[in-house]
């Protein structure tokens, strides 16, 4: 019997005009792929919708990484909050890209901080500009969101523990790193909460409700920490989803 290859992930480049940032950032979530099985395929943000559907429509599953931009709040019907980033409209169209064949031919997503965002947006959710503006003012300082990977665990994380992330992660709180000043508001269709900071109750963790399409996004960075099980069981699960979504189809294929 031979062995099934390892599951293609598509991965975006993280920004489209910052050479470095993604240089820096993009090796990290390669590397967590590869050692939970899967074959990164890096998607570049500098083609044609169809030269990168090309590229998409041969991968068995999606990794939404983070990104130094924020989501144009015109695509979710706000003004613009003076501390809101510019966008990255090729990063936005990758995505868009990616999403739509991931909801379409039901493959795995696993979307990370930038990531979460950018999917609860294309589901029609909306997004926190600026989380200390939208914190009562004793939670305002209880956790900084912005600190960045050089504080391993910036807060603690409590997880639904009826959800599938509890399921991956073997726990109903983690502590994790945090590097982001945004953050899911209402929640987009077919979406659901599953994990808040414990401390303030921002948005952390959310997940596909269709039990038949693996779709799990978190606020932070798992591929930073993959030293920890929690971590490295995101990845595993993205990977084994993807391997199993590929069996499935190539087993209607041979079927027609």
């Amino acid at each position: 019997m031979t062995e099934s290859p390892a599951p293609r992930i598509a991965i975006p480049i993280p920004k489209s005009d910052d050479p470095d940032y993604a240089n820096r950032a993009l090796p990290q979530y390669e590397k967590a792929v590869v050692d939970a099985g899967g074959l990164p395929v890096r998607i570049p943000l500098d083609q044609t919708p169809a030269e990168a559907m090309k590229l998409i429509s041969r991968c068995d599953g999606v990794l939404l990484p983070g990104s130094g931009a924020d989501v144009d709040p015109a695509k979710y019907g706000a003004e613009r909050d003076p501390q809101t980033a510019p966008a990255d409209p090729k990063r936005d169209t990758v995505d868009e890209l990616l999403l739509q064949d991931a909801y379409n031919m039901r493959k795995p997503v696993l979307a990370i901080c930038y990531g979460l965002q950018i999917l609860n947006v294309y589901r029609s959710g909306t997004l926190v500009q600026h989380i200390p503006e939208s914190l009562p003012t004793d939670k305002k300082d209880l956790v900084n969101h912005e600190a960045g990977r050089k504080v391993e665990y910036a807060h603690q994380v409590v997880i639904d523990p009826q959800s599938k992330l509890a399921q991956i992660a073997g726990a109903n709180e983690i502590a994790a790193n945090s590097s982001h000043h945004q953050s899911a508001g209402e929640v987009g269709d077919g979406l659901r909460v599953v994990a808040r900071c414990k401390e303030d109750g921002i948005i952390e963790a959310l997940e596909g409700t269709s039990p038949e399409h693996f779709v799990l996004a978190v606020q932070w960075h798992p591929e930073r920490s993959t030293n920890d099980a929690p971590s490295r069981a995101i990845f595993s699960s993205l990977v084994e989803a993807a391997r199993a979504r590929h069996l499935q189809f190539q087993g209607e294929f041979e079927s027609v």
